[in-house]
């Protein structure tokens, strides 16, 4: 029963740590941007050559956004939150943080990278327009699932943002991008 308690107690202070990270009054501690650039350097080349169709994809793309580690944690309250590098013809021309709080069944803790590829300007254009753009109210986003079998290319997609969730580690199940906040960030 002690050994219970000490898994609710941690899971707790983890939700509750992650819930203020992602609080707007929350002081955010960026990595530097030289540290960014490297996870996500390292990130986007582990996706690429595990995935056909973000291979695919990555040519047609006007930018993809990578988030090189995303750490989200809850008990009945829970957020998420990571930093990552807006790619542009492979250099880097902006940084952001995403970031989320949710509430309802949940336990646990995980860590995962995500990509978001930018299909059409407009889609990119909207990134930087609006204060704290939200995925899936700013742009629709096609979730690829890998392992579902479908041929998915260029062609195929229809939505101007599509996501590739890959690398998790941890005791958490489900990752959701819906309702995720990113916003520009100036790491040093």
């Amino acid at each position: 029963m002690i050994g219970f308690a000490k898994t609710w107690a941690v899971a707790a202070f983890l939700g509750l740590t992650a819930a203020a990270a992602t609080a707007p009054f929350a002081p955010a501690r960026a990595d530097s941007a030289s540290e960014i650039d490297a996870k996500a350097d390292i990130a986007l080349n582990a996706l690429l050559a595990d995935s056909e169709t973000a291979t695919a994809l990555q040519s047609d793309a006007k930018a993809i956004l990578i988030f090189p580690s995303i750490v989200k944690a809850g008990l009945g309250i829970g957020g998420q939150y990571g930093e990552g590098a807006l790619r542009r013809g492979g250099t880097t021309v902006g940084y952001y943080n995403i970031a989320s709080a949710s509430f309802g069944l949940q336990a646990g803790a995980q860590s995962y990278s995500q990509a978001l590829f930018f299909m059409t300007d407009e889609a990119l254009e909207k990134l930087d327009k609006v204060r704290g753009f939200e995925i899936g109210a700013d742009a629709n986003v096609a979730v690829v699932n890998e392992g579902a079998g479908v041929d998915v290319s260029s062609s195929t997609v229809q939505d101007p943002i599509v996501a590739f969730v890959f690398g998790q580690s941890g005791l958490m199940a489900g990752v959701t991008v819906e309702g995720s906040k990113i916003t520009k960030i100036n790491p040093k």
